[in-house]
């Protein structure tokens, strides 16, 4: 038994994560520059190496942390990565997480060999190997998350308005919303606590300021709530 495991070909474990922020108005990527692209303009997700003492999960927490200095942060894995030519350098197999900032936590980075920044999801450069392949995954992912489950809120400062949470999803949806249907349905849903304080410094009026409902949230998850209007039609 112990000559079959000798006897296979070993490959390399990669652990990639596709970092979303949002600005208050664009979902935005964080990209690094790591020194192997062959073109200054190609860009590479953050990732790094599973080591023999560690899980996935624990390799893409250090990673990121490692890479960021960020801890506590939404992440989940996604999928795996296998064509045996994606990396030309050496057999690979890359295993993709998302991740969830909010861009005021970190608004920028210089940390030893890498450079990384933020781009708009729209405007993205070329980025390396098969790395686009792997952030249109993780879109859709977050998109049919973010229609059942309030893990947008990642994204946003504890406390929020109203607008800045259309603002969001308009965003991960790529899309509008009308704005009294979304108001309605998202305060029908539970998931808001309004405070007794305003947004300072936008209106005269200024807006009402939220924050997620703990408790609401975990009765959103585990239902098939849609608080997102016409969500059917953006997934």
């Amino acid at each position: 038994m112990l000559d079959q495991y000798g006897k296979q070909t070993k490959c390399l474990v990669a652990l990639d994560s596709i970092i979303f922020g949002f600005d208050g108005t664009k979902l935005k990527l964080l990209l690094v520059k790591r020194g192997i692209e062959e073109s200054k303009n190609v860009w590479s997700l953050m990732g790094g190496w599973l080591q023999p003492d560690e899980s996935l999960d624990e390799a893409a927490s250090r990673i990121l942390q490692a890479l960021t200095g960020l801890t506590d942060v939404y992440l989940e894995q996604l999928t795996v990565f296998g064509k045996p030519d994606r990396d030309p350098i050496e057999r690979t197999v890359a295993v993709t997480y998302f991740a969830l900032i909010n861009v005021e936590d970190y608004d920028s980075f210089e940390l030893g060999n890498y450079h990384a920044e933020w781009f708009d999801l729209d405007q993205l450069p070329e980025l390396l190997f098969d790395h686009k392949e792997m952030v249109d995954n993780a879109i859709l992912r977050l998109r049919n998350k973010a229609a059942f489950h309030p893990v947008g809120f990642e994204l946003l400062p504890e406390k929020f308005t109203i607008p800045q949470l259309q603002k969001l999803y308009e965003a991960i949806f790529n899309t509008e919303f009308d704005k009294r249907n979304f108001s309605r349905r998202i305060l029908s849903s539970g998931l808001l606590t309004k405070l007794n304080e305003k947004q300072k410094g936008f209106s005269k009026k200024g807006a009402f300021l939220y924050e997620l409902n703990p408790q609401a949230s975990g009765k959103a998850a585990s239902s098939n709530l849609y608080f997102v209007p016409s969500i059917d039609r953006l997934v």
